[in-house]
């Protein structure tokens, strides 16, 4: 069962993920590979130079604070970043899923911050959206190193709402209320999924299952 695994910057994805790594899941990392993309020796670094020039590559890697001041705010560039990134990362999914299936995992999660906003949800099974208040999210983002009111606004515009996020997912795990919660929250998710293909396996049926359980 592929699970989309998403929520908006700040939320706490990428904790939530790896607590789902930490309960044997197999988890696929988008912002991972970008990074191994974008550092030395990686495949995106003579596309981004040729694309964006000289100065957002420093000692052989791309520096994602420069090519980010290059994209923010413009569309036309985002889309060639886009365009130049995600086959390459869509490359390294495979090579996951490969791996994946060779260990018959029964469930994967795919960790992909723009989820909804790529039309990534069409592709899994189920989908976990991580929430948290606002205030909480706002307090979480501009305490990262670098990071300014006008960059988390930049980005939090290209984001869907949090709200239509929650509305469209299949599960919800809320972080807000500290680290034992969420990753009971994790559990039961799994535990829920982990019924659902004992239902599909006893009734001998591949298909594509139509999740609408909220958690």
């Amino acid at each position: 069962m592929l699970v989309g695994l998403t929520g908006s910057i700040g939320m706490g994805k990428s904790t939530t993920a790896q607590m789902f790594a930490d309960e044997g899941v197999p988890v696929y990392d988008a912002d991972a590979a970008v990074h191994a993309l974008y550092a030395q020796g990686g495949a995106a670094v003579a596309p981004l130079q040729a694309a964006f020039g000289e100065d957002v590559v420093v000692d052989g890697a791309v520096d994602r604070n420069r090519l980010g001041a290059r994209v923010l705010n413009d569309p036309w560039a985002m889309k060639q970043l886009e365009a130049i990134v995600h086959p390459l990362v869509g490359a390294s999914r495979t090579g996951f899923f490969e791996t994946a299936r060779a260990a018959a995992a029964p469930i994967v999660i795919l960790d992909i911050p723009l989820l909804f906003e790529t039309g990534g949800e069409k592709a899994v099974q189920a989908v976990v959206v991580v929430s948290a208040p606002a205030d909480l999210q706002r307090q979480r983002v501009l305490a990262r190193p670098g990071m300014t009111p006008e960059k988390f606004e930049a980005i939090f515009a290209r984001q869907l709402p949090d709200a239509e996020k929650r509305a469209r997912a299949d599960f919800v795990i809320d972080t807000g209320q500290g680290l034992e919660s969420a990753r009971d929250q994790v559990r039961k998710v799994l535990a829920t999924l982990r019924r659902r293909l004992d239902a599909r396996a006893e009734q001998g049926d591949g298909s594509v299952d139509g999740a609408t359980h909220r958690s």
